[in-house]
């Protein structure tokens, strides 16, 4: 993947436009190395408990920002994944989200 393009951090695992696509889960540490390795991050985060704990997590500022996000060929995001899914028009708290309990998984466009 070309590491000059910005990497998103997105709150799912969304397609935003026809392409072949691979994701696959990552640890923590490897989210944390693209983040630094990354020449900026485009946060599409759009809930602010799940932006609070990203920010916490990578150690870097995530803000809330609810964008349509459209993933270029060549481009990464990292996802912020649920391992459940909550229920229907429910905003979860931070609490409630760390019981839910989460992993990353890396999201590439590869056409």
């Amino acid at each position: 993947m070309d590491n000059r393009q910005p990497i998103a951090i997105l709150n799912g695992a969304i397609i935003t436009a026809d392409g072949e696509y691979s994701c696959r889960t990552i640890s923590l540490e490897e989210c944390k190395k693209l983040i630094q390795s990354a020449p900026e991050i485009i946060s599409a985060v759009g809930h602010k408990a799940t932006a609070e704990i990203i920010t916490d997590l990578l150690d870097r500022e995530v803000a809330l920002n609810r964008i349509n996000f459209h993933q270029e060929a060549g481009q990464q995001a990292l996802v912020f994944k649920l391992n459940r899914r909550p229920p229907e028009g429910i905003i979860l708290s931070r609490d409630e989200i760390e019981a839910f309990g989460y992993q990353f998984q890396l999201l590439s466009r590869h056409s």
